[in-house]
């Protein structure tokens, strides 16, 4: 069971992470500064920073969970499951679902076009994408039993977090483009489709998971 001491410190890092990001939709990531976040959310900057090692941390605030998404899904695939068709179809759910990791609900394309309009925030998506790729990559390795000097972990990894990488720019672009969410997630999913069916059989049966006897 979570502490109360937890619980606060988990409100208060919500609360600073909201008030920044309510900040950053109406004035842009690079013309609020931490100390303007700092005053609106009523604590001190080395609060902000307790919290937020970086700006750019306050406007992505689910960093760690999304770079270890893919990861995870692979450790948590069910019996008989390869590693990509755990990555494949857990981003097949989060489109139909229309989850916040899928970028489709309301209000995602003034988020996306805040973190385009920034050079700051575009390397971190970047550095994201390449700590995902990494992280994957070691997951794969451990769970395949590669020797270390074998790269297809990471070149396995490469394509599936390039694929999602592919999946959400597509999806980005089209509400950008004022096309409804569930039009969008359609178009996402037809993409999905032909990717998949693009994928070899290696990569497919990567690192399957023994099926229950």
């Amino acid at each position: 069971m979570t502490g109360l001491r937890e619980r606060k410190k988990r409100q208060t890092r919500q609360h600073i992470s909201d008030v920044a990001t309510g900040l950053f939709l109406e004035r842009g990531f690079d013309a609020v500064t931490v100390a303007e976040i700092a005053e609106a959310a009523d604590v001190s900057v080395n609060t902000v920073y307790n919290y937020f090692p970086a700006k750019e941390d306050l406007f992505f605030d689910r960093a760690t969970a999304t770079i270890d998404r893919p990861a995870r899904r692979v450790l948590e695939r069910a019996p008989g499951q390869s590693a990509a068709e755990a990555v494949l179809g857990g981003l097949r759910e989060d489109i139909v679902e229309r989850t916040p990791w899928a970028g489709l609900s309301e209000g995602y394309a003034h988020f996306m076009r805040t973190a385009f309009a920034s050079p700051a925030l575009l390397h971190r998506m970047r550095e994201m994408q390449l700590q995902m790729g990494q992280r994957l990559a070691q997951v794969l390795r451990e769970e395949a039993g590669a020797a270390p000097d074998d790269r297809i972990p990471e070149l396995i990894a490469d394509h599936l977090i390039l694929l999602q990488s592919s999946l959400m720019r597509a999806g980005g672009a089209c509400l950008l483009n004022d096309v409804p969410p569930a039009q969008a997630a359609e178009r996402m999913l037809k993409m999905l489709d032909d990717a998949e069916w693009l994928l070899s059989d290696r990569v497919l049966d990567y690192a399957r998971r023994p099926a229950e006897s």
